[in-house]
């Protein structure tokens, strides 16, 4: 519970300091984690957790498109400031060189003969690096270094 104990700080001192941004970003994500733990009827674990934040940058990549499709800037500024906010609080994401690796080695251990055991490799990787690798750029990659072989 280490992270909500960060979020929790980090609204205080927003509050202190009187950052509107950070206040809104940080209530709407403890309200998430509360309603997850209501749902899950225990708290979060750290994957649960890093789930929220991913879904929550999602969210605000969706809104900053539409905003700049509707013209305006004020609330693509107030997104991109929560999103900047948002992406301190994931882990490090894997370089694409560390991911290709990483994917190679999986595809030599996993003894992966085509494109149909896709999924055992993305599965593996996932699990193995739980909230520090896209599932978009994964499966992208996976194909690629499939297609290849």
């Amino acid at each position: 519970m280490e992270f909500k104990s960060k979020i929790e700080q980090g609204l205080k001192d927003a509050i202190k300091n009187r950052d509107t941004t950070k206040v809104s970003t940080y209530r709407m994500l403890l309200a998430a984690i509360k309603n997850k733990e209501v749902e899950k009827i225990r708290p979060i674990t750290e994957e649960e957790f890093f789930s929220i934040v991913r879904s929550s940058v999602k969210q605000r990549l969706e809104s900053i498109e539409g905003f700049k499709k509707g013209n305006r800037q004020d609330l693509i500024e107030k997104e991109e400031k929560e999103l900047e906010l948002l992406k301190e609080l994931l882990p490090a994401s894997l370089s694409e060189e560390q991911l290709v690796k990483e994917i190679d080695e999986a595809i030599l251990s996993l003894e992966v003969t085509g494109k149909k055991d896709m999924g055992k490799v993305i599965k593996f990787l996932l699990g193995k690096y739980p909230g520090r690798i896209d599932g978009k750029v994964l499966s992208e990659l996976v194909l690629k270094r499939l297609s290849s072989k």
